[in-house]
């Protein structure tokens, strides 16, 4: 990786971020996520922590290194923005098709004595989960009835706090409704002054909280489905095999595993597991 020429400087202003920088950067990155940060990210880690830089009134990434080292605030804040958040409602549709129409008759003759437990591990801003919410309900009033004497429970996780706020929240840019089709924009969205609200119906099933995927879980029951998408291509294979057989386990027989598009169970996991469809997983009813 070459350093920053004065050009480079002029143009975007502020520290240079030398290789030695950017290698402690994305060292301590790994540490707290395992995210890995290949050598062609230093521009986009200069890009965005230089505001970071200026705000904290420091003029080195060496000063803002130290910085992060020792404030455990920091440290949060430098991970929410070398994390990318990139999502959209009903992004991979096959996924959400596979769930309406064979995980669901599924769950519709299951023991109702149990919640239905969904967990979304990467959720971002919250499209993808009120996605699933919005799924579950269905396209009228009657059906969703279902979702409610079902006990559905649906968890939403982010290692950045500022998308967990945002899935509680649950506001968006009215652009972002075009993505949402008019049977479920009709009943499980509500217009707003800047934009439109996820109806209160999609928004009770949903809890969301902060959580780092490789530190402990706090579940104590497994679930019936888990998207984990989009999430493991920033991950060594090393850290992916780790994620994948506790996502697994995580599972309850006949469970239902949705993963990214370009993702593939890479590890052991995948003997564990029955592919049902592109980047769709179930895991077996008994044991293999």
């Amino acid at each position: 990786m070459n350093q920053l020429t004065p050009l480079d400087r002029d143009l975007w202003g502020g520290a240079a971020l030398t290789d030695a920088e950017f290698r402690e950067i994305a060292a301590m990155l790994h540490q707290e996520s395992r995210i890995t940060l290949a050598p062609q990210k230093a521009t986009l880690v200069r890009s965005r922590l230089s505001r970071r830089l200026r705000e904290q009134g420091l003029k080195s990434f060496s000063d803002y290194i130290a910085l992060v080292r020792r404030d455990i605030g920091e440290r949060r804040q430098m991970i929410e923005l070398l994390t990318t958040n990139h999502t959209h409602f009903f992004r991979e549709v096959h996924h959400f098709n596979h769930l309406r129409n064979e995980m669901m008759p599924i769950w519709r003759g299951r023991n109702a004595r149990e919640p239905l437990r969904i967990w979304s591990a990467a959720s971002s801003s919250g499209e993808e989960v009120y996605t699933i919410a919005m799924t579950l309900l269905g396209q009228d009033l009657r059906e969703a009835q279902w979702a409610r004497t079902a006990g559905v429970q649906l968890f939403a996780t982010d290692i950045s706090d500022e998308m967990v706020k945002a899935v509680r929240n649950a506001e968006y840019p009215k652009g972002h409704l075009e993505q949402v089709p008019q049977p479920w924009r009709k009943l499980w969205t509500k217009e707003t002054r800047d934009g439109f609200a996820i109806a209160p119906e999609a928004r009770n099933l949903v809890t969301a909280s902060q959580l780092n995927l490789f530190e402990r879980w706090p579940w104590r029951h497994p679930f019936e489905a888990i998207f984990c998408r989009n999430v493991m291509i920033y991950f060594n294979e090393e850290a992916k095999a780790e994620l994948e057989m506790r996502l697994v386990n995580q599972l309850v027989p006949g469970g239902a595993l949705y993963i990214g598009h370009s993702e593939r169970l890479v590890s052991k996991a995948k003997d564990f597991m029955i592919p049902c469809g592109h980047t769709m997983y179930r895991k077996p009813e008994t044991v293999r």
